[in-house]
């Protein structure tokens, strides 16, 4: 196993096809394409100065993180751009929010965001699942995902092993990313994990 902990401003690509037993801490934030074809890897990315604080309210990578993307985690205590996991078909993310057109052609895998999302979510998704933060329930009543490819299911309806994976990856993702949102949702678990939803396709490629 390696283990590489930076500080500071990554460039493109960072991460970009890290296999098993690769660790990549950064602390602070990484241009467009992080964690291009993930194939086992770990990337984990947390805020620095005062974004620490209020880390999901800022931008910590760039557009098309984790496209192509087949095994692996990826944990960012912050806001990703647009395209987040492209055709990933196997990777683990977990987000503050992301851009237009999040979960595209998406395969496989596990998403996870923990705020806003853009336009064009989950267009072309045949596999995988994501779950979304829908504060105010204009996700679920919006026009913002594709509900031709999507089914939307709110938490409380969802089963129990789903509902538990779902807490113990946001464990995780506070755990080694220092997120304070995450760390406050899990403080208010029963507020909160009542706020998402989980979207799996409704014709599986």
């Amino acid at each position: 196993p390696v283990t590489l902990k930076l500080t500071g401003t990554a460039g493109q690509s960072f991460g970009a096809f890290a296999v098993d037993g690769m660790t990549l801490e950064l602390t602070g934030e990484a241009n467009d394409f992080v964690g291009k074809g993930l194939c086992g890897g770990e990337i984990i990315i947390r805020a620095r100065g005062l974004a620490k604080t209020r880390s999901g309210a800022h931008v910590l990578l760039g557009n098309v993180a984790l496209y192509g993307a087949t095994a692996g985690k990826l944990f960012a205590a912050g806001q990703a751009g647009e395209r987040f996991a492209v055709r990933n078909s196997g990777a683990t993310a977990v987000v503050a929010a992301v851009g237009d057109h999040g979960c595209e052609y998406m395969t496989g895998g596990t998403v996870v965001v923990l705020g806003t999302i853009g336009l064009n979510f989950g267009a072309g998704m045949t596999g995988g699942e994501a779950w979304v933060y829908d504060a105010d329930g204009t996700v679920l009543s919006g026009t913002r995902y594709h509900a031709e490819f999507l089914q939307a299911t709110p938490f409380d309806e969802v089963d129990a092993a789903a509902q538990h994976a779902l807490k113990a990856l946001l464990e995780e993702h506070t755990a080694k990313s220092e997120s304070t949102r995450g760390a406050r949702f899990l403080a208010g678990w029963a507020e909160h994990s009542a706020k998402f939803l989980r979207f799996t396709p409704l014709v599986q490629g």
